[in-house]
C-alpha cells in the first residue's frame, strides 16, 4: 500500500504472498477519494473548455457569413474567407481532441467509482452480474451467490471484453490445479501493485457490452474462407476494371454499347454472386464487432513489461508467430468498418458494378487465412490477463485479506482457517471465526480434525452464512484470489453445496425432490478422485423428523467414508446425535442468541457443543403474531 510519502506511487512488491498486505496511511478508499477528486476537478475544467471551443466555432462561423456577405460583390477578397476556415478546422481538430480526452477521463473516473463503491459496501448492483453464466445444477454456483446481483462475480469483475467476464466465471467454476493456483498468486501480487495498469486496462473502450464475442471470432477464425476460388477473384477484378473502362470509354469517345454491355454483366454476376457474397461478409461483421477494444487490451498487454512467470508466458503466447496481435486486430477491424459501410444504399448500389465489397471480404479472407488459428489463443491470453487483474484489484482494495496455502495430499483432505469471514459482507457485518477440518490418517484418531461438524441453532444465528462463507472462500482459494481471513491453509477441494434449494413449479418437482437430486449429486462427486468439501444447509427439511435423521445419517456416513470433509447445519436436535455414531468423526458445534430487555441478540460466534436455545416463538412475537407465552 502506498504510503503518506510516496501517495500514488506504486509500493513494493509483496514477495511473502501468504502474509496479508499491511495499509500505510491510506486506505484503499482514501486512495479512490483523492483519485476522484483530482479527476472530477479536470473533468469539470475539461468541460469548460470544450464549451468554450463549442462558442468558438459558433462565433467562427458567424464571421465566415458575415465576410461572405461582406466580400459577395468583390470576388477578390473572398479568398479572405480561407482565414475563418483554417481558424474553424484547427479548433475542430483540438476540440475532437479534448473531446476523447474527456470520454476517456470519464472511463477513469467510472473506474475509481466502483472500485469507492466496492471498498465502501454499497456495490450491490453497480456492476457486471455475470447472470448469464449461471448453470442451476452447478455443484455450488447458486448455492454460494456467485452470479446475479451482489454476487462474488459482480464484485470481482472489472474486465473489459467478454473473454475477460468469460474466463473469470471459468476460475468461479471450476477449481484449478495447486501448481496453476501458486501461478495465479505471483501474477496477482504483481498486478496488484501496477496501479495504473489496472487503470489503463479498465479505461479502454467504451463499454463491454459492445465487446468480442469469443467463441464466434474463434469459431470464425477456424473456419475455411467462404469465398475461397480464385476464379471469383478474377472475375470480380476484371469485372469490374472493365466497367470503369467503359464509362471512360464513354466519356472520351461516346462509345455507348460498350458501358450498356458491362453494366449489364457486372448485374448478372452480381446476382449470381449475392448470397455466397453476403452470407461471408454477414460471418465477418457477426464474428468480429468492436475489435477495437480488443486491440487495445492486446495492445497494453504488449507493451507492459511483467515479471512473474504466469505473465510472461501470456505475453509470450501473443508473439508467436512474429506477429503484432494487436497490429492484426486494428487491421481486421478496418476492414469490418468498410464492410459495415454496405448496408449504405448508395454503397450498395455502387458494389453491383464495381464488386468493391467483394474485394473487401477478399482482404477479410486472406486475413483470416493468416491469422485465424491464432485468435483463441489470443483472447485466451487476453481474457487470462483481464481476469488476474480482477482479482489483483480484489487484492489490492482488500489488503487485510490473504493468500491461502495450498497443500497437496494423497486422497486426503484439509480446511484449516483461521479468522475466516464472508467475503460480501461489509466490514461491520463480518464476524471472523475458525474451523478445522480433515479427512485422512490423522483425521481419524480420537479428539483429533473432525471431518464432519453438525451445527446446530436458532434463526438468524448465522448458520447459513457461516456455510457460504466456508464455501466461498475455498472458491476464491481455488481460483488464486486472497481470501478474507487471518490464515487459511486447504488441499485441492470438490466444493458442493445444498443451501438454496427451491422447488421447480415448470419441473413439476417439490423441494425435497430437488434437493435429494442435489444430494445425489454430492454423492457421486465424492467417488471422484478429489475430495469433496460438502456444505448442506437444513438437509431433508421437507420431511419429517424420523426420515431427516435416517437420511442424514445415510448421506454424511457415505461422504465420510469417501473421504469428504463438510457441514450440516439444522435446526432439528435429533441430528446432533450423528457425531455418537461409531466412526462418524464428527463434532457438534452451534450458534447462539441471547434475549436482552425483550430483544434477541447475535453474536455470530462459532462456538462447540449443541444450541440450548431457540427463538422461533420470539420471532413470531416481534412482528406482531400474538403467540401467547
Amino acid at each position: 500500500m502506498p504510503s503518506r510519502q510516496d501517495l500514488p506511487d506504486r509500493s513494493a512488491e509483496n514477495e511473502a504472498i501468504v502474509e496479508p498486505v499491511i495499509p500505510g496511511d491510506y486506505s484503499p478508499a482514501d486512495i479512490y477519494s483523492r483519485k476522484l477528486e483530482v479527476l472530477r476537478a479536470k473533468q469539470n475544467a475539461g468541460q469548460r473548455r470544450e464549451k468554450q471551443f463549442g462558442f468558438a466555432k459558433l462565433a467562427t462561423g458567424c464571421v465566415f457569413i458575415l465576410m461572405a456577405a461582406l466580400f459577395m460583390r468583390r470576388p477578390a477578397a473572398l479568398t479572405l474567407l480561407l482565414i475563418p476556415v483554417a481558424i474553424f478546422v484547427v479548433l475542430a481538430v483540438f476540440h475532437e481532441r479534448l473531446l476523447r480526452s474527456l470520454r476517456s477521463r470519464a472511463r477513469t473516473i467510472a473506474y475509481y467509482e466502483h472500485g469507492l463503491a466496492r471498498v465502501s459496501g454499497t456495490w450491490q448492483g453497480t456492476g457486471e452480474s455475470g447472470e448469464n453464466f449461471l448453470d442451476p445444477m452447478h455443484p455450488y454456483a447458486r448455492d454460494l451467490d456467485l452470479f446475479g446481483k451482489a454476487s462474488l462475480f459482480e464484485l470481482l469483475c472489472t474486465a473489459r471484453t467478454r473473454a475477460g467476464e468469460s474466463t473469470l466465471a471459468k476460475w468461479l467454476l471450476d477449481a484449478a490445479p495447486v501448481g496453476e493456483i501458486r501461478a495465479r498468486q505471483k501474477a496477482i501480487s504483481e498486478l496488484k501493485d501496477k496501479p495504473d495498469f489496472r487503470e489503463r486496462l479498465f479505461s479502454l473502450g467504451e463499454t463491454v457490452r459492445l465487446g468480442v464475442q469469443p467463441e464466434k471470432l474463434s469459431a470464425w477464425g477456424e473456419h475455411p474462407p467462404i469465398l475461397r476460388t480464385r476464379t471469383i477473384r478474377i472475375l470480380t477484378t476484371a469485372f469490374s476494371v472493365l466497367w470503369v473502362a467503359s464509362l471512360v470509354s464513354w466519356g472520351v469517345w461516346g462509345w455507348t454499347a460498350f458501358p450498356v454491355l458491362m453494366s449489364i454483366l457486372n448485374l448478372g454476376y452480381s446476382h449470381h454472386l449475392h448470397s455466397r457474397l453476403d452470407e461471408s461478409a454477414d460471418e465477418i461483421e457477426k464474428a468480429a464487432a468492436d475489435l477495437k477494444l480488443l486491440a487495445d487490451v492486446l495492445q497494453l498487454l504488449e507493451r507492459e513489461a511483467f515479471t512473474s512467470p504466469k505473465l510472461t508466458e501470456l505475453q509470450e503466447a501473443l508473439k508467436r508467430d512474429n506477429t503484432v496481435p494487436s497490429e492484426a486486430v486494428r487491421k481486421l477491424s478496418r476492414l469490418v468498418e468498410w464492410l459495415e459501410s454496405r448496408h449504405n444504399p448508395y454503397a450498395r448500389f455502387l458494389d453491383i458494378f464495381t464488386f468493391w465489397i467483394a474485394q473487401v471480404v477478399f482482404l477479410a479472407e486472406d486475413w483470416q487465412k493468416r491469422f485465424g488459428p491464432a485468435i483463441r489463443g489470443w483472447l485466451e491470453s487476453a481474457g487470462e490477463a483481464e481476469a488476474l487483474t480482477a482479482l489483483a484489484g480484489f487484492a489490492w482494495e482488500h489488503p487485510d485479506y490473504v493468500f491461502p496455502q495450498l497443500i497437496e495430499t494423497a486422497g486426503s483432505a484439509a480446511f484449516d482457517a483461521e479468522g475466516l469471514a464472508h467475503p460480501l459482507l461489509p466490514a461491520s457485518g463480518a464476524v471472523p471465526n475458525d474451523l478445522k477440518l480433515g479427512s485422512g490418517d490423522t483425521a481419524r484418531q480420537p479428539g483429533t480434525i473432525p471431518q464432519l461438524v453438525i451445527l446446530s441453532g436458532p434463526n438468524m444465528a448465522g448458520k447459513s452464512t457461516f456455510i457460504r462463507s466456508i464455501g466461498i472462500n475455498a472458491v476464491l482459494a481455488q481460483c488464486g484470489a486472497p481470501v478474507r481471513a487471518r490464515r487459511l491453509v486447504l488441499s485441492p477441494l470438490a466444493v458442493a453445496a445444498s443451501i438454496c434449494v427451491l422447488d421447480s413449479l415448470n419441473g413439476g418437482t417439490s423441494r425435497f425432490y430437488t434437493e435429494i437430486r442435489r444430494v445425489k449429486l454430492i454423492a457421486d462427486l465424492a467417488e471422484q478422485q478429489v475430495p469433496v468439501l460438502f456444505l448442506l444447509d437444513e438437509l431433508l427439511s421437507g420431511t419429517n423428523s424420523h426420515d431427516r435423521l435416517a437420511g442424514t445419517k445415510l448421506v454424511v456416513d457415505h461422504l465420510i467414508r469417501q473421504g469428504a470433509i463438510g457441514i450440516v447445519s439444522t435446526h432439528d436436535l435429533a441430528l446432533t446425535q450423528i457425531p455418537e455414531a461409531p466412526g462418524m468423526h464428527a463434532v457438534n458445534c452451534h450458534f447462539e442468541d441471547r434475549l436482552e430487555n425483550g430483544e434477541l441478540h447475535f453474536d455470530y460466534r462459532l462456538k462447540p457443543g449443541i444450541v440450548r436455545t431457540s427463538n422461533a416463538l420470539q420471532l413470531m412475537r416481534s412482528i406482531g403474531l400474538g403467540i401467547e407465552s
